[in-house]
């Protein structure tokens, strides 16, 4: 008779011979895993690995099924699963938040929170009308969501519109929505902590264990890795659409999921030093304020070097972002800016462009992407609107055509150099996954060949071997072509790797300009509101 103690319980989930293509490129190939309740597993890889497309396809996105579906079986709680929409998975009690936030920016957070699972109560109308004209409990809303996001040991008020949050308070709202459903056992999480800063993703991280000690499970997909040591039970690296290592997370380093990732040795990071001396201002700020929902810049003063790699780092929803978008024109800003000693109107896109600057933003799907459109289109498009270039002219330039050859032509420059994962410059951008699409939104600023181009959160949501060919590509633009770079970034071991000098903005202020070589501590002091 066997012992009961040796009886493996049945795991929540267990994926077997999983596999998907994409218009006949295959994108994930027989993979097989399994997940216990109160497990938290750590799926890793590559943009471009198949970790996103495998969680479509356990949430029954309707992209699937578009597609030509899926190979393999998906069993939850023993019993096969095949979804055919993302209602049927959260019925039978899976969560996701998506990289990409899903919210009415117009509606309230306990509104975001309860959407579609609104307590009601009834009234006379109903009696005649039917359910529709029912009451909503506001009341029983506001107290609802309170506690939802309670769990996540955050400060946000249940009655803060969405459109006038900080990134990170969605991030927090998306998974307050998740945790607050019936039933729900089983929690994916696709880059949750790629908007949120060190202190805000410790707070995160601290939420997601006391949910699995509740026996909930957890698939916990990150490019930070030190954040997928901290706090998963498992690791599962993805490769080109194979899991290629499935482990106990135990002694395993950030450097050893790195090399199975990419299936190199990955060096640690050095900070920036340049032997050459720089002069000369490429961009004056005085006295910038900038009235950006979240991210206000209130007094901002600083100036950079021709042939500079400037970064600006701080805490989130304290004004760092503000900066590039109220110097591009994108939301209402003041103050003055100078472009090589000549005055940057403020408040007018085109202008900021025609001056000799470029953009790549934070929101790479709402400001820097056509995602209808291909790839060579979107990277040629910039420069096709403010230099005429990509065009054929003809009878005299009475009318142009775009330079088809010519547009081709540099979408494979680009997708060379950046190595972006696609099928060609006809792909269009929607789809390729998010780390990729973040280099096109590069590619489509270098192919402007700006004097100075702002970069904002270059690396979010990209993987640490995409992670370097950006930052690389970054250094060397600026060293060969000596274009002056601002970049902006939430991660300062990120700054300090590829900028002379780094700004920390506080309270919508600059606290402080360090260069990369002086001590973390220092960098902590001024994100922290203290003073050098």
């Amino acid at each position: 008779m066997a012992n009961t103690e040796d009886i493996k319980p049945e795991p929540l989930l267990r994926l077997e011979g999983v596999s998907k293509d994409f218009y006949g490129t295959p994108v994930l190939s027989d993979v097989n895993f399994s997940l216990n309740r109160g497990e938290i597993l750590g799926l890793v890889g590559e943009n471009g690995a198949g970790k996103t497309t495998l969680m479509q396809i356990l949430f029954g996105m309707p992209v699937i099924a578009d597609t030509g579906g899926f190979g393999g079986r998906i069993y939850l709680r023993g019993s096969a699963v095949s979804f055919k929409s993302p209602f049927d998975a959260i019925d039978a009690g899976i969560g996701m938040v998506h990289q990409e936030f899903s919210l009415i920016s117009g509606f309230a957070a306990y509104e975001n929170i309860l959407l579609n699972r609104e307590p009601t109560r009834s009234n006379p109308a109903v009696e005649v009308f039917g359910e529709r004209l029912a009451t909503l409990k506001r009341d029983v809303m506001r107290s609802r969501a309170g506690g939802a996001i309670e769990k996540l040991r955050v400060k946000i008020a249940a009655d803060t519109v969405v459109a006038e949050m900080p990134v990170a308070h969605k991030q927090f709202t998306e998974i307050a929505r998740e945790i607050d459903r019936d039933r729900m056992e089983l929690l994916v999480l696709d880059e949750p902590t790629a908007v949120l800063t060190e202190s805000e993703a410790d707070i995160l991280l601290g939420s997601l264990k006391r949910l699995a000690s509740e026996g909930i499970a957890i698939i916990f997909i990150s490019h930070r890795l030190h954040e997928v040591t901290e706090i998963a039970d498992r690791v599962v690296v993805l490769r080109d659409g194979h899991i290629i290592k499935d482990t106990p997370n135990d002694n395993v380093s950030v450097l050893d999921i790195a090399s199975w990732m990419v299936g190199r040795e990955m060096a640690d990071t050095h900070h920036s030093v340049r032997e050459q001396t720089l002069e000369g201002e490429a961009l004056r700020v005085d006295h910038l304020w900038v009235d950006m929902p979240g991210e206000t810049v209130r007094d901002v003063s600083f100036t950079v070097k021709n042939g500079e790699i400037f970064g600006i780092g701080g805490l989130a929803g304290q004004g760092k972002l503000g900066i590039p978008n109220g110097i591009m024109g994108l939301f209402p800003a003041g103050g003055t800016a100078l472009l090589n000693n000549y005055p940057v109107t403020l408040g007018e896109p085109a202008l900021a462009l025609n001056s000799g600057m470029a953009f790549v933003s934070e929101d790479r799907r709402g400001v820097g992407l056509l995602l209808d459109e291909s790839l060579d289109w979107n990277i040629a498009f910039g420069a096709m609107q403010t230099k005429s270039a990509y065009l054929k002219s003809f009878f005299g330039g009475l009318f142009k055509l775009r330079d088809e050859k010519a547009m081709a032509a540099l979408a494979e420059e680009y997708i060379r150099k950046l190595e972006i994962k696609c099928t060609g410059g006809r792909q269009s951008a929607k789809e390729l996954s998010g780390g990729n699409q973040q280099k096109v939104c590069l590619a489509k600023a270098f192919a402007l060949d700006p004097k100075l181009l702002f970069v904002s959160e270059p690396t979010r949501g990209i993987d640490v071997g995409a992670k370097k060919i950006v930052l690389d590509t970054l250094r060397s633009y600026n060293r060969e072509r000596g274009t002056t770079i601002v970049m902006v970034s939430s991660e300062l071991e990120e700054l300090r790797s590829i900028c002379d000098r780094i700004a920390i903005v506080d309270e919508g202020r600059i606290a402080g300009i360090l260069t990369p070589d002086r001590p973390a501590t220092e960098f902590g002091i001024l994100m922290s509101g203290g003073k050098l």
